[in-house]
């Protein structure tokens, strides 16, 4: 095999070098296939230039038919002198294309193009697996392909090959990303939707009055107090009040105070730096989470004094100091806190700070318990039925009109939440798609029995009064559960550990 001059030898590797800079500064597939083909014509002076990608899946080779055409060529691996190519992995050099019974003459008639001679190599990737094949055609000066030419595009396709590769995984990693943009505008329009109406659901008048102060509210950036018994949607009010206001596509971060133990209560709120204790890693608070955001804290009358007063600071300076730390940092969040108890009587038994009680009721919301509200249970059960059916992608299903007159006169101390759940329960036993009194007799029997009239007040202190309320409650959550504590604390809307805690202070056992 004869050498080149020097000088035509600097000059043809400065050529694919400079190729090679084209090629590792294109990412779109599409465009680097035709500046492949188009610098692979110029180099090898030939009349056309292709790269035949292998689909494994398909076993078929595919390329396109023409620079900037979207159009492409398929065939089977095996055929023409592509296939032959990507099979053997050898070069093959073509000087009479229709007399080589390699050459496979139905893309000339695809194309309408006439192929006189052929050059092929392989196109091996960085492991040495063969992912193509190179392909030039029609030789112009000189008429056939040489030895050198063969050299030229073995060398322009190994470096075409890392750039094939990097162009493939960059363009799977747009569409993922693509992928993960369209699920992120489609969940946040799910989110938009829901809560476009608030996600409360009622047509009266205590209902449609939170509705409207939600719309009046939603935009201010004032801390907000939702009261009311466990399972009335507290939760839900807040979320509302987040996903109808400007901080809608910043977080929502709720933290149930009543879950977190008194040793953990700071550094949950207020992060921790490294190194306070042994093994302890620096951490984010719920308050720096939540930044720009809000932060829903639920039962926050369950905080001890310390936190509270700690709380208090946060909401009056707009900084956070994290547990070990010494830097404070600002936080932008809005508050919103909820509670099953009153306030004012805590305060008054100095379980609870009255500053902070001001600085939190700013605006005040009170969800009321489903026994006040009882023109809504239909709806609301018929909306959780829905909700099933459309979760377990199982067909409509409807209530008997004698259930849902059970359902309104039953006494539902679990406010909305219990009735979600038995709502659930019913759809999940139902034989059919109509849920009939039957369904009501194989879970928990429904009591239908009018509320008795309430007895008078005694006169006693408030604190007492509170006290006997929630031992109440307590006692009325355990004996419909059985003693099965979760479920009661869920009942009751504390966390498993508050439960205990409230069962050691009043001395009840189950």
């Amino acid at each position: 095999m004869g050498t080149l001059p020097q000088p035509e030898l600097h000059e043809k590797l400065a050529a694919i070098l400079g190729i090679c800079q084209k090629m590792n500064s294109e990412h779109d597939l599409g465009s680097l296939l035709d500046l492949i083909a188009r610098e692979a014509t110029s180099l090898l002076d030939c009349d056309r230039a292709s790269i035949f990608l292998l689909d494994r899946d398909r076993n078929e080779l595919w390329s396109k038919v023409a620079l900037g055409s979207e159009e492409i060529l398929r065939f089977e691996a095996d055929r023409g002198i592509a296939g032959t190519a990507t099979q053997t992995g050898r070069t093959i050099n073509v000087k009479d294309a229709y007399s080589d019974p390699r050459f496979y003459n139905a893309i000339d008639g695809q194309t309408g193009y006439h192929t006189r001679n052929v050059l092929a190599v392989a196109v091996r990737n960085q492991h040495g697996e063969i992912i193509g094949a190179f392909e030039v055609l029609n030789k112009r000066i000189g008429s056939v392909f040489t030895t050198r030419d063969e050299e030229s595009l073995d060398a322009l396709a190994s470096h075409a090959a890392i750039a094939i590769e990097t162009a493939q995984l960059i363009g799977e990693l747009r569409r993922s990303q693509d992928e993960l943009v369209q699920q992120n505008v489609h969940l946040w329009r799910e989110v938009e939707n829901k809560y476009s109406s608030h996600g409360i659901i009622g047509t009266g008048q205590k209902i449609q009055q939170i509705v409207r102060l939600i719309e009046r509210i939603r935009d201010s950036q004032v801390n907000v107090l939702i009261t009311g018994e466990s399972g009335t949607g507290k939760e839900q009010a807040a979320k509302a009040l987040h996903y109808t206001s400007p901080r809608a596509r910043r977080p929502f971060v709720a933290l149930n105070c009543a879950a977190l133990p008194e040793t953990l209560v700071e550094s949950e709120l207020f992060g921790i730096e490294k190194g306070v204790a042994t093994g302890v890693n620096s951490r984010l608070g719920q308050f720096q989470k939540a930044d720009g955001g809000t932060l829903f804290l639920d039962e926050i009358a369950d905080l001890s004094l310390t936190a509270q007063a700690k709380i208090l600071r946060v909401l009056q300076e707009r900084v956070v100091e994290k547990v070990g730390g010494r830097t404070p940092s600002p936080v932008d969040v809005r508050v919103l806190a909820a509670t099953n108890k009153n306030l004012e009587a805590e305060i008054v038994k100095g379980t609870f700070r009255e500053d902070l009680y001001y600085r939190i009721k700013v605006i005040h919301i009170h969800m009321p318990p489903l026994r006040e509200i009882r023109e809504e249970i239909p709806l609301l059960a018929n909306h959780f039925l829905k909700e099933y059916c459309r979760e377990m992608n199982r067909e409509s299903m409807e209530f008997a009109p004698e259930v849902l007159r059970k359902l309104v006169s039953s006494p539902w101390p679990g406010n909305v939440r219990q009735l979600r759940n038995e709502v659930m329960r019913l759809a999940s036993c139902a034989r059919q798609n109509v849920i009939t009194e039957e369904d009501l007799m194989e879970g928990v029997p429904m009591r239908v029995s009018a509320e008795p009239a309430a007895p008078p007040l005694r006169l006693q202190s408030l604190k007492k009064a509170v006290e006997d309320v929630e031992q109440r409650m307590i006692r009325q959550a355990l004996g419909e559960t059985r003693n099965n504590q979760q479920q009661a604390a869920k009942l009751l809307g504390l966390s498993r550990q508050g439960l205990i805690n409230k069962m050691k202070r009043y001395t009840i056992s189950g």
